[in-house]
């Protein structure tokens, strides 16, 4: 049997194009119906509140004046520091023994060294 190039060629090219074209289709997956749930459940579990209502008025960060006050004072070096922090539970002693000190004052912390 004899086949002249022009008819390979053609056999050729359409298996080309059936190949590609069978790229596109798209395959219907067998899912469950509660596909999605786990993901939609730990995305709400992040999100503490989407539609937050401040009881404050203005929401807290835009009242213009205090801001403005606050950067006046960052330019002039004049910052507000912010409150001490301390414990209120401080133990001491060797290894084994009750903490005796447990809600008593916190020890005074010495100045970093020169």
């Amino acid at each position: 049997m004899f086949v002249n190039r022009s008819t390979c060629n053609k056999l050729l090219g359409s298996i080309a194009v059936s190949l590609l074209l069978s790229g596109c289709t798209q395959s219907a997956l067998k899912l469950q119906p509660d596909f999605g749930v786990a993901v939609a459940q730990d995305l709400s579990a992040q999100i503490s509140d989407p539609d937050a209502h401040y009881a404050g008025v203005p929401a807290p960060g835009s009242d213009g004046s205090r801001v403005s006050l606050a950067q006046t004072r960052y330019q002039t070096g004049n910052v507000i520091p912010p409150a001490a922090i301390s414990s209120t539970n401080s133990s001491s002693g060797s290894a084994g023994s009750p903490a005796s000190s447990v809600g008593s004052a916190p020890a005074a912390a010495s100045p970093p060294p020169q």
